[in-house]
């Protein structure tokens, strides 16, 4: 069943402000393999003009991703998600994450449109810092494969 384009635009509430800590950031930059000493030690950081250490640029996915659990689980969107696929990610950065950062996410539908059978959905999320300031946003594009023939 496709998904209903009536969504496009369709906001959904700012979350809990997430905590950025420096273990966290250390720990994300080992398991991506990235030994950028800006991730974990602070001098270096702040020779670099960081308050404190930052995160590598692919952190807030899993901030980004979890917001997402309100559209995905929107009742009235009606979203499968168990054919849910990962399609695509980009990010546009005002600032880079630093700990200490508590962020929150608004996510939003930009698109949704049927391709070879399957659901594409296009959404935004903004992630902004407890003062407002704009962070960082971040484009995430979902797939929704079809259902078997035997299943439909």
């Amino acid at each position: 069943m496709a998904l209903d384009r009536s969504f496009v635009g369709r906001t959904y509430s700012t979350t809990t402000p997430y905590e950025v800590g420096r273990e966290k950031i250390r720990e994300f930059a080992e398991a991506v393999g990235d030994a950028n000493p800006a991730y974990a030690d602070p001098e270096a950081a702040r020779a670099l003009g960081h308050p404190d250490v930052i995160a590598p640029p692919t952190f807030v996915f899993a901030i980004t991703f979890r917001a997402t659990d309100e559209v995905v689980e929107d009742p009235e969107l009606a979203l499968d998600y168990s054919r849910v696929m990962h399609g695509n990610q980009k990010f546009g950065y005002t600032r880079p994450v630093r700990a200490g950062d508590r962020l929150t996410v608004t996510s939003t539908i930009e698109g949704i449109k049927s391709l070879a059978g399957k659901e594409i959905l296009d959404i935004r999320g903004e992630v902004h810092d407890e003062s407002g300031e704009h962070v960082v946003t971040a484009w995430m594009k979902i797939v929704v494969r079809a259902a078997e023939a035997r299943e439909a």
